[in-house]
């Protein structure tokens, strides 16, 4: 596509009125690759967005006050990994050892 005065003036205004590169293509007449090549090599910026998303902050621990009641610093609960209850593994005699690892030889060879 040539690109004359009319079309970057059309193409500069749309691009900083939030247009996309796909509608302004449509409008000019023109691919979407055209029109995003020409604006890498003209470089115009278009503003920031505002953020679309709002995020809600939470804490991530719980806080409770400290023991000393002069102090009102809050202080954050360490919570201990070791006082979660975990299944021990099975434990075997010397003797089922052995015979599960003859049959394990049995089974691969």
């Amino acid at each position: 596509m040539g690109w004359d005065a009319k079309d970057v003036a059309l193409l500069k205004r749309l691009w900083a009125a939030g247009q996309s590169a796909a509608q302004i293509a449509r409008r000019l007449g023109c691919s979407r690759n055209a029109v995003c090549g020409m604006l890498t090599r003209l470089g115009p910026k278009r503003g920031h967005k505002p953020p679309t998303a709002r995020p809600e902050i939470r804490p991530t621990a719980k806080l409770r006050p400290t023991s000393s009641a002069a102090s009102t610093r809050l202080v954050a609960k360490k919570v201990s990994r070791s006082t979660v209850e975990r299944p021990q593994p099975k434990e075997f005699s010397k003797q089922q050892f052995y015979a599960i690892l003859a049959e394990a030889v049995r089974n691969t060879g």
